[in-house]
């Protein structure tokens, strides 16, 4: 809401509204009630001047004193009497010519009534009226008086002031004032109250800030690479965003979601056994139509209570290709790492040698190390075909050699190069995380020893390699591949998971055997078709 330039807090405007509503509906009470109170004021005191009216047309003494010849006064101190009584401004008593019987001043008595109005009383009628007499305007009530024989013998006057009148509906308009001031009051302070609340309500946020929150949101949503379903408490689906459907649709679930509840679309999600629980699942794998999902459940919560559940979901398919390349870029990061470690501490030696001039040792030393990096070198590249590895395992020589762990080739096999490049991206996976859990476990050991092999027949790759480390215990063989399990502290067992995962994509097997304080040899078995045997397939066709 906006006044000029100025726009106005949401509290404010609600405020504001509120307000003039409750003005409005005390303004349309006031006049209702306002004319129907003065209506009713009138009404009320020309009843009770009617009343006292035929109250003294039917007194004895005044009939008795009408047809007296001469009056003692009787009627004067009578109507006198009433008048006092009954708060009103004269009773007036007049016989059939209109003469005065009775007056509030004495010195009326025996004059003709004044007014015009009471020709309709003196004729046997009863009447209202408002006229002007001696004593000024006032509302005047009439009624005829009869003898015992049925014959008229006057007429008596009640005259309430018009002021008395007017006072009366003044009286009766206070109490509306004070019952509108009342309403308005607490209206106001409704006002206040439920504009604070609805603030509350909406985390003191204004409508601007909510409409720009729920654009970002609605964005956010949709351009998110995961699936995100929401569902309220009756398992009804509130949100899916445009991955979610996509996703939906992969699986083959075509139909629309929001047209029914979150069990009859897709149970596999448990998403009502989150809202039951109220404990959230984590990471859970969802297969539907060979396509496996992984899903996260969590509960929505509102002042503590359970409103509803929200699972994200993403293709594994797509994660595990991200992880393959984190892997591998890991791998090649700390290989080179260790290199380049290698490489400076050299340098050091060379620049220390030769600022103390012994050029003869430093001969010597440089001869030592290029003899030693060619035969590595020399016996890597001999027995292992594939360039990729060739250059994953040159790397991890420089780290095997600063962890002071001596590194063994098995010379009576031979790794040909793929010919597929998935398969050479998961043998790094393999042989790099196979490495680092045998140089992890060789650290407080003497005389450290890795050893590796490789043997190819008939498309068949068998891989070995093993440690003299202390072995692996029968408990934590059984849970040797379980992602997240490691007897090395948090935020690990991921490495043997990882070559789980890839030698099952590759359709291989996985074996170990583990001897106390003795070592692991762990032995990979894998279809493997060389290079030189696809080109050799090809020119066969």
């Amino acid at each position: 809401m906006r006044i000029g330039t100025k726009r106005l807090r949401l509290q404010t405007t609600i405020t504001l509204m509120i307000c003039l509503i409750v003005v409005l509906v005390l303004l349309i009470v006031y006049v209702m009630f306002g004319m129907r109170f003065s209506e009713e004021a009138r009404a009320s005191l020309e009843n009770k001047a009617i009343t006292i009216a035929r109250t003294v047309s039917r007194t004895p003494g005044v009939v008795d004193g009408l047809l007296a010849e001469s009056d003692s006064g009787s009627i004067q101190r009578y109507a006198t009497d009433i008048s006092a009584i009954n708060d009103v401004q004269f009773v007036v008593v007049m016989d059939m010519q209109g003469i005065r019987r009775s007056h509030p001043d004495p010195a009326l008595i025996g004059k003709h009534f004044m007014g015009g109005d009471e020709t309709d009383a003196l004729h046997g009628k009863e009447t209202i009226s408002v006229a002007e007499g001696s004593l000024g305007y006032s509302v005047r009530a009439f009624s005829p008086i009869f003898a015992a024989d049925g014959r008229q013998v006057g007429a008596v006057a009640v005259g309430i002031s018009l002021g008395s009148v007017r006072s009366a509906v003044q009286q009766n308009r206070w109490i509306i004032y004070s019952g509108i001031l009342v309403g308005g009051l607490m209206g106001i302070f409704g006002a206040i109250l439920l504009a604070r609340k609805i603030k509350r309500m909406m985390f003191g946020m204004e409508p601007g800030e909510i409409a720009k929150l729920l654009e970002e949101r609605s964005a956010m949503l949709q351009s998110a690479k995961e699936g995100i379903l929401a569902i309220d408490k009756e398992s009804r689906i509130t949100l899916m965003n445009a991955e979610a459907r996509r996703l939906m649709g992969s699986v083959g679930l075509n139909q629309d979601p929001l047209q029914g509840q979150v069990e009859q679309f897709w149970p596999l999600l448990r998403m009502e056994k989150v809202l039951e629980t109220g404990e959230a699942l984590e990471d859970k794998e969802v297969e539907q139509s060979g396509i496996t999902l992984l899903v996260n459940v969590v509960p929505v919560k509102v002042n503590g209570v359970i409103e509803g559940a929200i699972a994200t979901f993403r293709d594994k398919t797509e994660i595990s290709i991200l992880m393959e390349r984190l892997s591998g870029i890991s791998l090649y990061a700390e290989a080179l790492r260790a290199q380049t470690h290698e490489f400076m501490n050299k340098l050091h030696v060379i620049m220390g040698l030769n600022t103390m001039r012994r050029y003869d040792r430093l001969e010597e030393y440089l001869t030592d190390i290029v003899q030693n990096i060619r035969t590595e070198a020399d016996s890597v590249v001999r027995q292992v075909k594939d360039p990729v590895m060739v250059g994953f395992l040159l790397g991890k020589l420089s780290r095997i050699r600063e962890a002071d762990v001596r590194l063994v080739i098995l010379d009576d096999g031979v790794l040909p190069e793929a010919a597929n490049h998935e398969t050479a991206r998961e043998l790094v996976t393999i042989f790099g995380n196979l490495l680092d859990n045998a140089l992890e476990a060789l650290q407080g050991v003497d005389n450290k020893l890795i050893e590796i092999g490789f043997w190819h027949k008939d498309n068949l790759l068998t891989l070995k390699i093993s440690d003299n480390g202390p072995g692996i215990s029968v408990e934590d063989g059984n849970h040797l591949y379980e992602q997240g399990y490691s007897t090395k502290g948090k935020d690990r067992g991921v490495g043997l998971y990882l070559v789980k995962r890839s030698v099952a994509k590759l359709g291989g097997t996985i074996d170990y055997q583990s001897r106390a304080n003795q070592g692991t040899d762990f032995t990979i078995r894998l279809p493997y078709l060389a290079k030189h045997d696809d080109n050799q397939m090809k020119t066969d066709d």
